[in-house]
Parts: structure tokens; C-alpha cells; sequence
């Protein structure tokens, strides 16, 4: 069941009452989850949020606060699976779900007043009709018993006898006659074609059934930003601040920079966005300007942290500028030398951090690449983003905060749960913790120079491999870095990018990618994603539905637990089976 007055049959209904909020291990997620949890702080509600990665993290969270809530609120999780199937919950529990993943499970949409799903149901595609899923199969009983008691005088009479001896009187039966018309007598063989009938007709309606469902379920997308959804919530509640946008901010930004959503999508909700900036910085009247926060749309650089980095680090290190100029290779790093010297940033200066460059050439930097983006084939550098200004210094692009915030996120280890990681990210948000966004970036910064290293060595060892209609990418060793989805997901799209402008094949701009390194090598398990191909203008991924294909074909046991379909978990040993299944299902 959708719900769209969010402030009413959302907010309002939670008002006094006692929530669990389960956050998925998100960006996008952790930003809801803040701004949710300011709006609760407000009306002084009673609130447990608990982190999870996946299904199996879902019900253990629920499993152990069941017994004190009859409220649960679900964070990008929950969206895709049947909630009430996959949790059992008693009767009087409501989930509300807040969710980017598509498509959404039509159980959820179809639940009458159990499950409440955060949206607009006019903006979802293709959701098939309540009449073409689900069976009444209740009535078809019915009808089935009425052709039985009809077929022959025996039942007939037998009941007449049960009906008297219960105690029902003579005047009730007759009544009954009354009230019933007598039915046509059936002979065995029209009662055998009937039955027939309805069950080719049962046969041929699940048939459509499965293509309807298949053609909803084939393809995994994302939605709106759930940040930026309960952004609204807030300003409807007359309860916004600068905070909560910027957050709503950079939720949205790393949909973009993750791929999630099409630059398109992003483009729609900036003009919003900057009503809601102009709106608040008119509304903000803070003096002091060590604590007054100001957010201003500018056009900026798709480079990786280069407001912290040194240029020529900042331009080897991002996806789009490193695969175009193919700085891995000693011809690249000479094309990136000329850019340099045709955009009058001598070496000394790029190779200083950003911010210990000669003021003059700062100002003109942006202006100096966007001259010369056409000619050195890199076009699209240049994209609308927003950035956030407090004190005399501190000055930061949403971008990165997201990159901060990932690198927060990936850096589990031993003495370092995910639980730590999620609410160390969850505070880097807040201006107040400015060395925890500080650490995040200088990891960030390790991360982005890990993933080129391994780039470059896999492309020249020509470790990208072709199974005809894919690429695979198998890495041998557990990695600090690459056993966890993020990362491997930064992995895999630098590298299918870079594999695409180095091939010479014409099919390799239409081909995905499938990446693949240990992540438990105790017990033999092994982390597979699939990338979209870099010639598709469209987000969507086909590599759930296939994954999920190809393990039953091949009897691999696939662990699917992620809310991304496309990331999922198999033993090591499994891998050249699955894979071979796979190139047959896609061939």
C-alpha cells in the first residue's frame, strides 16, 4: 500500500509511539536516517536504530526488538521482499518502508494496511495489475464443491439427513429450497470436462503470470533519493534547517556517482533543490560566520577530491578523466603533461595540494579545464553540484562527502565492526565532528589509489577476460580493500571503463562486467558484482535476475543476502561452474 501524504499517514501516525528504524548500509540511507532521527528528536519520541547489510541482518534486527515495537520503520531495505513472508510479524505491527531499490515486491504493494510504502505510486513503472498475480483460488473451491453437491442424489440426500439431525427444523429446509433454485444435474463426464477446463485456463493464467512478473523483475533500479524524500517530510513539518539539505544533498550525489540513478534524473532534482537553498539561505539570519552554514550550486569537476589532493593525483585517480586520457600508460601520462602546460598550470603547482596553489590559478582553474574539455576528448568533466561553506576555511563539494563517507564505510577490520563504521559515517555528517570527514578523506584518498593500482596492473597483464557475451574479472587474493561491495563495485566500473578505451573490439562498449575477489577465504567464499555496460545510457542491471538463473541451472548455492541484486556471495569453488552457466544463459 502506497502512501503519499507522508506528514499525515506517516509522520503523524508514529507521533507518542515507540520505533525501530532499520538503516541499510547505505550513504543514501545514513542521510535518511539523520534527518529522521532529527525529526523525532523534535517531539521527543522513543526511537532504536539498528544497521544492517543485508536479509539476514533484516530479520535478526527484528527478531531481537519485536517484542517492543509495533512500529518499524525500514531505511533503502525491505522494499524488494515480501516483508510479512520473510518476517512473520503479529497482526498489529505496521512497516513502513522508505526505499530506492526497484522493482518493489507487489506483495508489499498489494498489503492492505501491514506494509505502507513511502511514495508515489504514479511515478513506479510497470506495476502489474492485482488481477493479473494473484489467484482466487477461494472461489474456484467454492464453485467446485457446488459442482459436486449438484452431481448426483446420493449427496444430495445425505446432506438433507445431516441438516435434520442437527436439529435444523423442517420450515428451514424448506426455506432453503426456497431461497436455492435447483441446479442442473451434471453427468461425470461434464463434470471431468469442466474440470479440465478451468485447469488449462489455471495453466495458461500462470503462464502469463511468470512472463508478467519476469518482465517487472528482470531489470534492478533505483528511485527517488529516500534522503531527499524525507527532506520533504521535514520541510512540510516546517522543521528543515541547512543541515538536513545538505544531507538530502549528498545523499542524491552519491546515487549519481555510484552509478544508481542516470545524470538526467539528477538534473531534475536540482532545480528543486536550489529553491529549497535559496529559501533557507534567505530564511537563515546567523551573524556569526564561524557557525552560519551556506550551500551554493556551482558547476564543478567530475575529479576525484582535487580540493584536497594534488591536481595531477586528483585527475590519474578519478574513473572518467583516467580511462578518456589512459593515464596508466606512459602516452597518457604525456597527454596529461601537455594539458597541463596548454592550461598554464606549470608542474610545480599541480603536483602541490589544491589548496597551496598560487591563489590566481585556483580561481582560474575550473575555467582552465572547461576551455580545453572538448579538445582533449573528456566533454563531460564538468557537471552541477552543490557545496557547502562554514567558517573561513572549511569549504567541501558534496562529492566529497560521499567519497569520505564510503571510505568510512569500507574500513571494517578485526578490531572495527560495520556497526562502528556505520555510526562513525553517521557522525561525519555533522559539522561538529570535522576530523572524523577529515580522516574519512585521507582514506578515501588510500582507496582511490588502491583501485588505480589494481587497474593498471590488471590491464597490463590483461587480466580482463572475454566469455563472449560478458568480461570477468577474478582477483586471486583477499584484498584490504576490494572484499567488500563498495570498493569492488569502484573496482569494477574503473576497470570495465578503462578495459573499454583500451580494447580494440567493437563489441566492448556493449559488454558488462563481472568482478570477483575472496572476502572470507577461511571459508571459501568469494564476492561477485555485475557492472552495466559503459556504452548503456540506462542504470538498469540484468544481473540479479541472471545471477539468480544461472546457480539453478548449475546447482550452485548462491547467496543473494545484499539489497543490491546484482552483488552477491558463492563459494570459491563454485565460481568456474557458475560462470559457465552463466555465459550459456547470456549467450
Amino acid at each position: 500500500m502506497f502512501v503519499q501524504d507522508l506528514r499525515n499517514d506517516f509522520y503523524r501516525q508514529l507521533v507518542g509511539k515507540r520505533i525501530l528504524i532499520v538503516v541499510n548500509y547505505d550513504i543514501d540511507a545514513i542521510c535518511a536516517s539523520r534527518i529522521l532521527q532529527v525529526l523525532f528528536k523534535y517531539d521527543h519520541m522513543l526511537y532504536t536504530v539498528v544497521p544492517i547489510m543485508g536479509v539476514t541482518g533484516l530479520k535478526r534486527a527484528y527478531g531481537e526488538h519485536q517484542g517492543d515495537v509495533k512500529y518499524v520503520v525500514l531505511v533503502n531495505c525491505g522494499g524488494c521482499v515480501d516483508i510479512v513472508e520473510l518476517l512473520q510479524p503479529a497482526e498489529d505491527v505496521t512497516f513502513f518502508i522508505c526505499d530506492s531499490h526497484r522493482p518493489l515486491d507487489v506483495c508489499n504493494i498489494y498489503s492492505d494496511r501491514q506494509v505502507c510504502i513511502l511514495g508515489d505510486p504514479a511515478l513506479e513503472e510497470n506495476i502489474p495489475g492485482f488481477e493479473t498475480i494473484f489467484y482466487d483460488s477461494d472461489g474456484e473451491e467454492d464453485e467446485d464443491e457446488d459442482e459436486e453437491g449438484g452431481g448426483g442424489n446420493e449427496g444430495s440426500s445425505d446432506r438433507e439427513e445431516r441438516n435434520n439431525d442437527s436439529g435444523a427444523g423442517e420450515s428451514d429446509s424448506e426455506e432453503q429450497g426456497e431461497q436455492r433454485p435447483p441446479r442442473h444435474k451434471l453427468s461425470r463426464l461434464e463434470r471431468h470436462e469442466q474440470r479440465i477446463l478451468k485447469q488449462r485456463a489455471r495453466r495458461q493464467w500462470e503462464t502469463e503470470r511468470d512472463r508478467i512478473m519476469f518482465e517487472y523483475t528482470q531489470f534492478s533500479y533505483y528511485g527517488r533519493s529516500t534522503a531527499l524524500m524525507i527532506f520533504e517530510l521535514a520541510w512540510k513539518l516546517s522543521k528543515d534547517n541547512m543541515d538536513l539539505l545538505w544531507w538530502a544533498i549528498v545523499g542524491i550525489t552519491e546515487q549519481l556517482l555510484l552509478g544508481k540513478i542516470e545524470s538526467s534524473a539528477y538534473t531534475l532534482e536540482l532545480e528543486q533543490i536550489q529553491s529549497h537553498v535559496s529559501r533557507l539561505t534567505n530564511k537563515t539570519n546567523d551573524q556569526n560566520t564561524m557557525s552560519a552554514s551556506k550551500i551554493s550550486f556551482e558547476n564543478d569537476l567530475h575529479l576525484v577530491l582535487y580540493r584536497h589532493w594534488p591536481v595531477t593525483e586528483s585527475m590519474r585517480y578519478s574513473r572518467y578523466a583516467s580511462c578518456q586520457l589512459k593515464l596508466w600508460t606512459l602516452r597518457g601520462e604525456k597527454r596529461l603533461h601537455e594539458l597541463l602546460l596548454e592550461m598554464g598550470l606549470p608542474l610545480v603547482h599541480a603536483r602541490q595540494t589544491y589548496g597551496a596553489m598560487d591563489l590566481v590559478l585556483r580561481k582560474e582553474f575550473y575555467s582552465m579545464v572547461e576551455r580545453l574539455a572538448e579538445k582533449y576528448d573528456i566533454p563531460d568533466i564538468v557537471y552541477g553540484t552543490f557545496t557547502l561553506s562554514y567558517g573561513y576555511r572549511s569549504r567541501y563539494a558534496a562529492a566529497d562527502y560521499v567519497y569520505a563517507l564510503l571510505a568510512i564505510m569500507e574500513s571494517v577490520k578485526k578490531h572495527k565492526t560495520p556497526e562502528d563504521c556505520f555510526l562513525e559515517a553517521s557522525d561525519a555528517l555533522s559539522r561538529q565532528h570535522k576530523q572524523l570527514l577529515a580522516a574519512g578523506i585521507e582514506h578515501a584518498k588510500l582507496l582511490h589509489a588502491a583501485v588505480f593500482r589494481q587497474v593498471q596492473s590488471s590491464l597490463e597483464a590483461r587480466l580482463v577476460h572475454s566469455a563472449g557475451s560478458f568480461f570477468y574479472y577474478v582477483l586471486q587474493e583477499e584484498h584490504a580493500f576490494f572484499s567488500y561491495p563498495y570498493a569492488l563495485g569502484l573496482l569494477a566500473r574503473f576497470l570495465l571503463r578503462g578495459h573499454v578505451a583500451t580494447s580494440r573490439a567493437r563489441q566492448a562498449p556493449d559488454l558488462p562486467l563481472i568482478a570477483t575477489c575472496p572476502m572470507d577465504a577461511a571459508q571459501g567464499m568469494c564476492l561477485l558484482v555485475g557492472i552495466a555496460p559503459v556504452r548503456e545510457d540506462s542504470t538498469r542491471n540484468f544481473f540479479g535476475k541472471a545471477f539468480e538463473q544461472a546457480a539453478q541451472k548449475s546447482g550452485v548455492l548462491l547467496l543473494q543476502d545484499f539489497f543490491e541484486p546484482a552483488v552477491v556471495q558463492l563459494r570459491q569453488s563454485d565460481l568456474t561452474r557458475f560462470l559457465d552457466a552463466l555465459t550459456v544463459l547470456l549467450t
